[in-house]
């Protein structure tokens, strides 16, 4: 379940009381991960696979309530948000419009609280040097040309010429502080909310996007990560979630340039991922093995065309340095003999989806499955449950003959799931529920409506946990 979509409040998941519910509901149901979307920045419509940097993450996740109770905000500034939130679903328009302007009251406080604080600030900037100090500069210069692609900026500063560089870090000193604080802000909450998830047992899967988004602030600082702008973009050929493919527009990398660094960037990423997180899932993994380029321009994936990525040399790497660390690979869509040799090589789990197995000789069809591998019911790219049965007829049929047993269709694969060899079983919280298309998270090459759905107050409750529990002893699941 995504982290934007607990029930706080205040528009929006965030890090504060109602994550601590749940990781408490989650120890209660016997469950020992909670797997969330990317946290970082979202940029082009608030996609969490669209974002303005590789580390940053989402000013939005900041909890109110935490900044209130730190001296922060005001109680009265904190009612605000909560009389204009909006149950079940987020107003992410609202947000952008409102929400920075409430947190620049937090972080100029911050300048003035406990000396403790102040010194911690400047800690976290000295530790994330490396990222921090280009992503608030980027992100300020973004903010004073009102938002627009850094394509799009006056060339001296899309360039960075030296001179107007220097002279946009003076000019914007205060709001690049406001940036830095905000990052401090969230991964301040965030390491506490992970410590308490710790202690309750409750592991935290991350998710990492493979690529980085057609505006960020890696393009924007280092270009040379990327291949010639203006030639190809990143997406995906037709498959099962659309036949036209997946136009995504992100920047491909040079792996050529990228080798010559020892891959130094990418380890850099996942070294940051890690320590925040006790595993990751890496999202496109196949891209390694061979990416889809297609031509800048056109309006759909169908003319893209397959290039080599960086295979077993780049893969030898990361299991070297990361060689005590969980990757689970998202190796969904087309797969070529290359792509699952590297997977093999790699030695991380792929995924297995129910929702693709039922139809004869599917490999993620249970019988197939095998013990590294990790099931899901759906992903964020699926509907839910409930809504993919209403509207597969004949899925649902070859499920019910496979399964061989009557019932709820949702909990019979739920039940599916948690049956299968696969070590790790994932299911969505909205299968749990039992929620239908109003609770899908992402519809792919839809570009509006998404990443949007918000659990209500009162959706969980003792009976669900206890039968999560229930199910999970059932199939020698149970946490210990």
């Amino acid at each position: 379940m995504p982290l934007f979509s607990l029930p706080t409040p205040y528009g929006i998941g965030s890090m504060g009381k109602e994550a601590y519910k749940f990781i408490d509901f989650l120890h209660e149901a016997g469950q020992s991960c909670w797997q969330i979307l990317p946290e970082g920045h979202t940029g082009f419509a608030d996609s969490p696979y669209q974002c303005f940097s590789a580390f940053a993450a989402n000013p939005y996740f900041i909890d109110i309530e935490i900044l209130r109770d730190n001296g922060l905000l005001t109680s009265q500034e904190a009612r605000a948000e909560e009389e204009a939130d909006t149950p079940g679903t987020i107003n992410y328009g609202r947000l952008y419009k409102e929400r920075y302007a409430l947190l620049s009251k937090a972080t100029d406080r911050m300048k003035v609280s406990s000396k403790a604080r102040v010194d911690a600030f400047l800690e976290f900037q000295r530790q994330n040097e490396h990222w921090l100090s280009e992503y608030a500069l980027f992100m300020a210069i973004k903010e004073e040309n009102s938002g627009i692609s850094f394509k799009e900026w006056p060339k001296p500063l899309r360039e960075r010429h030296t001179q107007d560089i220097e002279e946009a870090k003076h000019r914007l000193k205060e709001d690049i502080y406001f940036w830095s604080a905000l990052q401090y802000l969230f991964y301040e909450q965030w390491s506490s909310l992970k410590k308490y998830a710790d202690e309750k047992g409750v592991g935290i899967i991350g998710d990492i996007p493979i690529y980085v988004s057609p505006d960020s602030v890696e393009e924007w600082s280092r270009p040379e990560l990327f291949i010639s702008t203006g030639t190809f973009v990143a997406g995906c050929p037709p498959d099962d979630f659309s036949q036209d493919g997946q136009l995504w527009g992100n920047p491909l990398y040079d792996w050529e340039y990228q080798k010559k660094t020892g891959y130094s960037w990418w380890c850099e990423r996942l070294e940051n991922a890690f320590s925040i997180f006790d595993e990751i899932r890496i999202d496109h993994f196949r891209g390694f093995a061979g990416y889809c380029a297609i031509p800048s321009g056109d309006s759909d994936a169908r003319r893209g065309q397959w290039l080599q990525g960086p295979g077993e040399d780049f893969i030898s790497v990361i299991i070297e340095k990361f060689k005590d660390k969980k990757i689970i690979a998202e190796d969904l869509g087309y797969l070529t003999s290359d792509a699952r040799g590297l997977l093999d090589y790699s030695g991380y789990p792929g995924m297995k989806v129910l929702q693709f197995a039922f139809s004869e000789g599917s490999e993620h069809l249970p019988h197939y499955h095998t013990k590294k591998a990790v099931v899901y019911t759906g992903t964020h790219d699926n509907d839910t449950l409930k809504s993919w049965a209403e509207n597969s007829p004949h899925e649902v049929a070859f499920a019910r003959e496979y399964l061989g047993y009557g019932g709820d269709i949702v909990k019979l694969i739920i039940r599916a799931a948690l049956a299968s060899v696969c070590d790790t079983a994932i299911i969505p919280m909205q299968d749990w529920l039992g929620k239908g298309s109003e609770a899908r998270i992402n519809t792919p090459s839809v570009p509006t409506g998404n990443w949007k759905w918000r659990m209500k107050q009162g959706d969980l409750d003792e009976n669900l946990a206890q039968k999560m529990r229930r199910l999970d002893r059932i199939y020698g699941r149970i946490r210990v």
